[in-house]
């Protein structure tokens, strides 16, 4: 998915860039970007945690990121609040009432990496380090029981947990044209 995501950026870009410049030349707007704007973008995760970052974060560390900078949305232990719940709810997706959470229904742990380090907290998407959200990620696994408390999450260990509802999901029938 984050492959397919980076292609079409890629032609998003190449056709706003081709288009871009009869109308930067018309109205004096606009430019093409830069390799350097465009790198700053080009963050993307797959699932298998291809391009995951270096670094390195702890449970330990994430709880106190988590208090600092998630728990006012999303709860001092994850329960919800103004933002989404993102502990417990194992079990309950073939109920009258799933609970979905990134312990029950998230299906890759590098792509969870890739969503707080894109979006996260709300109110400052990127303002994290890479560290940080190593950290972040292993405590709001810590939380759904999917790694131990002492448990320090890095590019190789990310890409190694096996989430609960991975096979939860329809495969893409289409060709994997993934480089």
């Amino acid at each position: 998915m984050a492959t397919r995501n980076a292609r079409a950026l890629a032609a998003v870009l190449l056709l706003g860039t081709a288009g871009a410049a009869r109308p930067a030349e018309r109205f004096g707007l606009g430019r093409p970007a830069t390799e350097a704007e465009i790198a700053a973008w080009n963050i993307d995760v797959d699932r298998d945690g291809r391009k995951l970052p270096p670094g390195s974060g702890s449970v330990a560390q994430g709880r106190a990121v988590f208090e600092a900078h998630c728990a006012s949305c999303h709860g001092a232990r994850g329960e919800g609040g103004t933002g989404e719940r993102l502990a417990g709810g194992q079990g309950t997706l073939a109920s009258a009432k799933p609970v979905k959470t990134v312990g029950s229904f998230w299906p890759y742990a590098p792509t969870l990496f890739d969503y707080i380090r894109r979006a996260m907290p709300m109110n400052a998407p990127q303002s994290l380090s890479d560290d940080d959200v190593y950290a972040v990620s292993g405590y709001v696994l810590h939380l759904n029981g999917l790694v131990p408390d002492g448990a320090v999450l890095d590019a190789r260990s990310l890409a190694a947990i096996r989430m609960p509802n991975r096979d939860g999901f329809v495969p893409d029938p289409r060709p994997d044209v993934r480089p």
